[in-house]
Protein backbone atom coordinates (compact mmCIF):
# COMPACT_ATOMS: atom_id res chain seq x y z
CA UNK A 1 0.00 0.00 0.00
CA UNK A 2 1.16 3.34 -0.42
CA UNK A 3 1.77 5.64 2.71
CA UNK A 4 2.95 8.98 4.21
CA UNK A 5 6.23 8.04 6.31
CA UNK A 6 8.50 10.42 8.45
CA UNK A 7 11.82 9.15 9.45
CA UNK A 8 13.11 12.35 10.67
CA UNK A 9 11.84 15.54 12.54
CA UNK A 10 11.47 18.54 10.41
CA UNK A 11 9.82 20.34 7.60
CA UNK A 12 7.17 19.60 5.52
CA UNK A 13 9.52 17.82 3.03
CA UNK A 14 10.18 15.19 5.61
CA UNK A 15 7.10 13.85 4.94
CA UNK A 16 7.85 10.70 2.00
CA UNK A 17 5.40 8.64 0.29
CA UNK A 18 6.54 5.08 0.27
CA UNK A 19 5.27 2.15 -0.29
CA UNK A 20 4.76 -0.57 2.59
CA UNK A 21 3.23 -3.29 3.48
CA UNK A 22 -0.34 -3.86 4.32
CA UNK A 23 -0.09 -4.45 8.53
CA UNK A 24 -2.55 -6.86 9.69
CA UNK A 25 -4.90 -6.49 12.40
CA UNK A 26 -4.25 -7.82 15.71
CA UNK A 27 -6.19 -8.92 18.49
CA UNK A 28 -9.50 -5.83 19.52
CA UNK A 29 -8.28 -3.96 16.07
CA UNK A 30 -9.93 -3.66 12.65
CA UNK A 31 -8.05 -3.08 9.32
CA UNK A 32 -10.01 0.21 7.64
CA UNK A 33 -9.71 1.02 4.07
CA UNK A 34 -9.29 4.46 4.51
CA UNK A 35 -11.46 6.89 1.84
CA UNK A 36 -10.20 10.23 3.58
CA UNK A 37 -8.08 11.43 6.48
CA UNK A 38 -8.21 14.90 8.19
CA UNK A 39 -5.03 17.02 8.60
CA UNK A 40 -4.47 18.82 12.10
CA UNK A 41 -2.06 21.11 13.79
CA UNK A 42 -1.03 17.78 16.48
CA UNK A 43 0.22 16.31 13.14
CA UNK A 44 2.70 19.54 12.51
CA UNK A 45 3.52 18.84 16.28
CA UNK A 46 4.46 15.42 15.82
CA UNK A 47 6.31 15.73 12.80
CA UNK A 48 8.71 18.92 13.97
CA UNK A 49 9.08 16.89 17.17
CA UNK A 50 7.40 18.98 19.45
CA UNK A 51 5.26 16.03 20.65
CA UNK A 52 7.69 13.75 20.13
CA UNK A 53 6.89 10.05 18.34
CA UNK A 54 8.89 6.84 17.95
CA UNK A 55 10.16 6.86 14.05
CA UNK A 56 9.54 6.07 11.71
CA UNK A 57 6.05 6.49 11.54
CA UNK A 58 3.19 7.08 9.58
CA UNK A 59 1.22 10.20 10.37
CA UNK A 60 -2.78 10.88 10.94
CA UNK A 61 -4.93 10.99 13.52
CA UNK A 62 -8.50 10.69 12.00
CA UNK A 63 -9.90 9.01 9.32
CA UNK A 64 -13.16 7.40 7.51
CA UNK A 65 -13.74 4.45 5.65
CA UNK A 66 -14.55 0.69 5.31
CA UNK A 67 -13.63 -1.67 7.79
CA UNK A 68 -11.54 -4.23 5.59
CA UNK A 69 -10.48 -7.24 8.17
CA UNK A 70 -11.90 -7.47 11.77
CA UNK A 71 -9.25 -8.72 14.03
CA UNK A 72 -9.61 -12.02 16.54
CA UNK A 73 -11.96 -10.20 19.32
CA UNK A 74 -14.08 -7.98 17.38
CA UNK A 75 -17.75 -8.34 17.86
CA UNK A 76 -18.78 -4.69 17.44
CA UNK A 77 -17.72 -4.37 13.69
CA UNK A 78 -17.78 -6.18 10.39
CA UNK A 79 -16.47 -6.11 7.36
CA UNK A 80 -17.69 -3.38 4.85
CA UNK A 81 -19.30 -1.56 7.88
CA UNK A 82 -18.60 2.40 7.03
CA UNK A 83 -16.96 3.66 10.24
CA UNK A 84 -14.52 6.67 11.13
CA UNK A 85 -12.49 7.06 14.11
CA UNK A 86 -10.08 9.58 15.94
CA UNK A 87 -7.35 9.44 17.85
CA UNK A 88 -5.02 7.14 16.52
CA UNK A 89 -2.16 7.07 14.58
CA UNK A 90 -1.67 6.41 11.38
CA UNK A 91 -4.55 7.84 8.73
CA UNK A 92 -2.16 9.33 6.15
CA UNK A 93 -1.94 5.32 4.15
CA UNK A 94 -4.28 3.97 2.47
CA UNK A 95 -5.20 0.90 5.13
CA UNK A 96 -4.99 1.83 8.82
CA UNK A 97 -5.03 -0.67 11.73
CA UNK A 98 -6.77 1.37 14.97
CA UNK A 99 -8.08 -0.42 18.11
CA UNK A 100 -11.80 -1.28 17.52
CA UNK A 101 -12.69 0.52 21.11
CA UNK A 102 -11.79 3.90 18.72
CA UNK A 103 -13.80 3.34 15.65
CA UNK A 104 -17.73 4.56 15.58
CA UNK A 105 -20.13 3.58 12.50
CA UNK A 106 -21.39 6.09 10.51
CA UNK A 107 -25.03 6.66 9.70
CA UNK A 108 -26.16 6.79 6.38
CA UNK A 109 -26.61 10.78 5.50
CA UNK A 110 -23.30 11.57 6.79
CA UNK A 111 -20.32 11.43 3.81
CA UNK A 112 -17.38 9.87 4.29
CA UNK A 113 -15.34 13.36 3.93
CA UNK A 114 -17.57 15.04 6.40
CA UNK A 115 -17.23 11.98 8.60
CA UNK A 116 -13.15 12.08 8.66
CA UNK A 117 -13.76 15.80 9.10
CA UNK A 118 -15.08 16.23 12.01
CA UNK A 119 -13.94 13.02 13.90
CA UNK A 120 -11.23 15.31 15.97
CA UNK A 121 -11.98 18.70 15.40
CA UNK A 122 -15.60 17.86 16.16
CA UNK A 123 -15.13 16.19 19.18
CA UNK A 124 -12.74 18.80 20.47
CA UNK A 125 -15.53 21.47 20.12
CA UNK A 126 -17.65 18.90 21.90
CA UNK A 127 -15.85 18.49 25.10
CA UNK A 128 -14.93 22.16 25.27
CA UNK A 129 -18.30 23.23 25.03
CA UNK A 130 -20.12 20.71 26.71
CA UNK A 131 -17.44 19.89 29.54
CA UNK A 132 -14.66 21.67 29.91
CA UNK A 133 -16.48 24.51 30.51
CA UNK A 134 -19.82 24.02 29.60
CA UNK A 135 -21.71 27.18 28.04
CA UNK A 136 -24.70 28.13 29.83
CA UNK A 137 -27.50 30.66 28.04
CA UNK A 138 -26.10 34.36 28.26
CA UNK A 139 -22.57 33.25 29.07
CA UNK A 140 -19.71 35.50 27.13
CA UNK A 141 -17.11 33.12 25.20
CA UNK A 142 -14.07 34.44 23.03
CA UNK A 143 -13.08 31.94 20.71
CA UNK A 144 -9.61 32.21 19.01
CA UNK A 145 -8.78 31.19 14.88
CA UNK A 146 -13.17 31.00 14.86
CA UNK A 147 -12.68 30.40 11.15
CA UNK A 148 -10.59 27.39 11.57
CA UNK A 149 -11.59 23.52 11.72
CA UNK A 150 -12.58 23.72 15.70
CA UNK A 151 -13.27 27.42 15.29
CA UNK A 152 -16.02 26.99 12.92
CA UNK A 153 -17.78 23.99 14.86
CA UNK A 154 -17.14 25.55 17.73
CA UNK A 155 -19.24 28.92 17.52
CA UNK A 156 -21.57 26.63 15.99
CA UNK A 157 -21.90 24.44 19.27
CA UNK A 158 -21.66 27.64 21.46
CA UNK A 159 -24.65 29.11 20.15
CA UNK A 160 -26.77 26.44 20.32
CA UNK A 161 -26.41 26.58 23.56
CA UNK A 162 -27.21 30.01 24.25
CA UNK A 163 -23.74 31.65 24.70
CA UNK A 164 -22.59 35.26 23.69
CA UNK A 165 -19.94 33.94 20.96
CA UNK A 166 -16.46 36.75 20.37
CA UNK A 167 -14.58 35.02 17.61
CA UNK A 168 -11.40 36.46 16.56
CA UNK A 169 -10.13 36.02 12.58
CA UNK A 170 -7.41 37.31 10.40
CA UNK A 171 -9.36 38.31 7.35
CA UNK A 172 -12.65 40.74 6.36
CA UNK A 173 -13.43 36.99 4.63
CA UNK A 174 -12.83 34.53 7.56
CA UNK A 175 -15.15 37.51 9.15
CA UNK A 176 -18.14 37.22 6.89
CA UNK A 177 -18.30 33.22 7.02
CA UNK A 178 -18.15 33.57 11.14
CA UNK A 179 -21.03 36.15 11.42
CA UNK A 180 -22.95 33.40 9.00
CA UNK A 181 -22.00 30.91 11.64
CA UNK A 182 -23.44 33.02 14.18
CA UNK A 183 -21.43 34.94 16.10
CA UNK A 184 -22.45 37.86 17.75
CA UNK A 185 -18.86 40.15 17.58
CA UNK A 186 -16.09 39.03 15.27
CA UNK A 187 -12.64 40.75 15.93
CA UNK A 188 -10.23 41.22 13.33
CA UNK A 189 -7.02 40.67 15.66
CA UNK A 190 -4.60 42.09 12.54
CA UNK A 191 -6.42 45.22 12.91
CA UNK A 192 -7.21 46.22 16.67
CA UNK A 193 -6.18 44.37 19.91
CA UNK A 194 -8.75 41.94 20.45
CA UNK A 195 -8.35 42.45 24.49
CA UNK A 196 -9.37 45.89 24.18
CA UNK A 197 -11.73 45.15 21.44
CA UNK A 198 -13.34 42.31 24.46
CA UNK A 199 -12.97 45.44 26.96
CA UNK A 200 -15.32 47.56 25.20
CA UNK A 201 -17.67 45.20 23.73
CA UNK A 202 -18.37 43.49 27.46
CA UNK A 203 -18.19 47.27 29.25
CA UNK A 204 -15.24 46.23 30.68
CA UNK A 205 -16.64 43.09 32.22
CA UNK A 206 -14.77 40.50 30.39
CA UNK A 207 -16.17 37.10 28.94
CA UNK A 208 -16.31 33.93 30.82
CA UNK A 209 -14.36 31.88 29.23
CA UNK A 210 -11.75 31.84 25.91
CA UNK A 211 -11.00 28.87 24.31
CA UNK A 212 -7.44 29.59 22.73
CA UNK A 213 -5.57 27.09 20.07
CA UNK A 214 -3.49 29.42 19.19
CA UNK A 215 -0.64 29.64 22.15
CA UNK A 216 1.81 31.91 22.36
CA UNK A 217 0.68 35.00 20.81
CA UNK A 218 -2.40 35.23 22.54
CA UNK A 219 -1.65 34.11 26.08
CA UNK A 220 -1.52 37.49 27.47
CA UNK A 221 -4.52 38.81 26.06
CA UNK A 222 -6.67 36.02 26.13
CA UNK A 223 -5.86 36.38 29.94
CA UNK A 224 -6.73 40.12 29.85
CA UNK A 225 -10.24 39.14 28.30
CA UNK A 226 -11.42 36.84 31.33
CA UNK A 227 -13.82 38.29 33.69
CA UNK A 228 -13.04 37.62 37.57
CA UNK A 229 -12.71 33.51 38.27
CA UNK A 230 -12.95 33.44 34.43
CA UNK A 231 -11.41 30.21 32.99
CA UNK A 232 -8.66 30.30 29.64
CA UNK A 233 -8.97 27.01 27.91
CA UNK A 234 -5.89 26.66 26.22
CA UNK A 235 -6.16 23.56 23.96
CA UNK A 236 -3.40 24.04 21.13
CA UNK A 237 -0.54 26.45 19.95
CA UNK A 238 -0.57 27.50 16.42
CA UNK A 239 1.95 30.51 17.32
CA UNK A 240 4.21 28.57 19.24
CA UNK A 241 4.54 26.58 22.74
CA UNK A 242 3.61 28.36 25.82
CA UNK A 243 6.86 28.14 27.65
CA UNK A 244 6.44 29.25 31.21
CA UNK A 245 3.46 31.07 33.07
CA UNK A 246 4.21 32.79 36.78
CA UNK A 247 0.89 31.73 38.54
CA UNK A 248 0.73 35.11 40.33
CA UNK A 249 -0.47 36.01 36.83
CA UNK A 250 -3.21 34.39 37.33
CA UNK A 251 -4.10 35.93 40.97
CA UNK A 252 -3.52 39.54 39.36
CA UNK A 253 -5.85 38.86 36.91
CA UNK A 254 -8.87 37.71 39.31
CA UNK A 255 -7.92 34.63 40.76
CA UNK A 256 -8.56 33.46 36.95
CA UNK A 257 -8.53 29.65 35.86
CA UNK A 258 -6.00 27.95 33.60
CA UNK A 259 -6.14 24.59 31.95
CA UNK A 260 -4.60 22.58 29.12
CA UNK A 261 -7.17 19.51 27.93
CA UNK A 262 -6.84 17.18 25.13
CA UNK A 263 -9.37 14.67 23.43
CA UNK A 264 -7.94 11.78 25.02
CA UNK A 265 -8.71 12.50 27.96
CA UNK A 266 -12.83 13.32 26.94
CA UNK A 267 -13.34 10.22 25.51
CA UNK A 268 -11.42 7.92 27.45
CA UNK A 269 -14.66 5.74 27.89
CA UNK A 270 -16.73 4.03 24.85
CA UNK A 271 -19.47 5.75 26.46
CA UNK A 272 -18.28 9.46 25.85
CA UNK A 273 -16.64 8.80 22.83
CA UNK A 274 -20.69 7.75 21.40
CA UNK A 275 -22.01 10.66 23.02
CA UNK A 276 -19.86 12.98 21.21
CA UNK A 277 -19.87 11.47 17.72
CA UNK A 278 -23.65 10.64 18.13
CA UNK A 279 -24.28 13.93 18.69
CA UNK A 280 -22.14 15.34 15.86
CA UNK A 281 -23.51 12.87 13.31
CA UNK A 282 -26.75 13.86 14.31
CA UNK A 283 -26.40 17.33 14.20
CA UNK A 284 -24.82 16.96 10.64
CA UNK A 285 -27.82 15.03 9.32
CA UNK A 286 -30.49 17.33 10.58
CA UNK A 287 -28.80 20.23 9.17
CA UNK A 288 -28.18 21.43 12.42
CA UNK A 289 -24.28 21.62 11.96
CA UNK A 290 -22.36 23.15 8.88
CA UNK A 291 -18.81 21.45 8.35
CA UNK A 292 -16.77 23.32 5.89
CA UNK A 293 -13.77 21.40 3.42
CA UNK A 294 -11.49 24.02 2.81
CA UNK A 295 -9.72 21.50 0.39
CA UNK A 296 -8.66 18.02 -0.74
CA UNK A 297 -5.19 16.34 -1.43
CA UNK A 298 -3.82 13.27 -2.96
CA UNK A 299 -2.19 11.68 -0.32
CA UNK A 300 1.30 12.24 -2.18
CA UNK A 301 0.87 15.72 -1.88
CA UNK A 302 0.62 15.88 2.14
CA UNK A 303 3.52 18.43 2.45
CA UNK A 304 1.48 20.69 0.09
CA UNK A 305 -1.81 20.17 3.03
CA UNK A 306 1.05 21.20 6.03
CA UNK A 307 1.45 24.00 4.47
CA UNK A 308 -1.33 25.10 3.85
CA UNK A 309 -2.58 24.18 7.77
CA UNK A 310 0.58 26.09 8.66
CA UNK A 311 -0.17 29.12 6.73
CA UNK A 312 -3.36 29.71 8.67
CA UNK A 313 -5.00 30.85 5.45
CA UNK A 314 -6.99 27.89 5.58
CA UNK A 315 -10.97 28.14 6.75
CA UNK A 316 -12.10 24.47 7.15
CA UNK A 317 -10.86 21.32 7.02
CA UNK A 318 -8.14 19.91 5.56
CA UNK A 319 -8.16 16.73 3.91
CA UNK A 320 -5.90 14.00 2.71
CA UNK A 321 -7.45 11.56 0.18
CA UNK A 322 -5.29 8.01 -0.73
Amino acid sequence: MKAIRVHENGGPEVLRHEEIDIPQPGPGQVRIRISAAGVNFIDIYHRTGLYPLTLPYVPGQEAAGIVDQAGEGVTELKEGDRVAYAPSIGAYAQYSIVPAKSVVVVPEGVPDETAAAVMLQGMTAHYLSHSTFPLEKGQRCLIHAAAGGVGRLLVQMAKHRGAVVYGTVGSQEKAQAVRALGADEVILYKEVDFASEVARLTKGSGVDVVYDSVGQSTLEGSLKSLRPRGLLVSFGQSSGPIDSLDPRRLAVGGSLFLTRPTLHHYIATREELSWRSEDLFRWISNGELRVAIDSRFPLEQAADAHKRIESRKSSGKILLIP
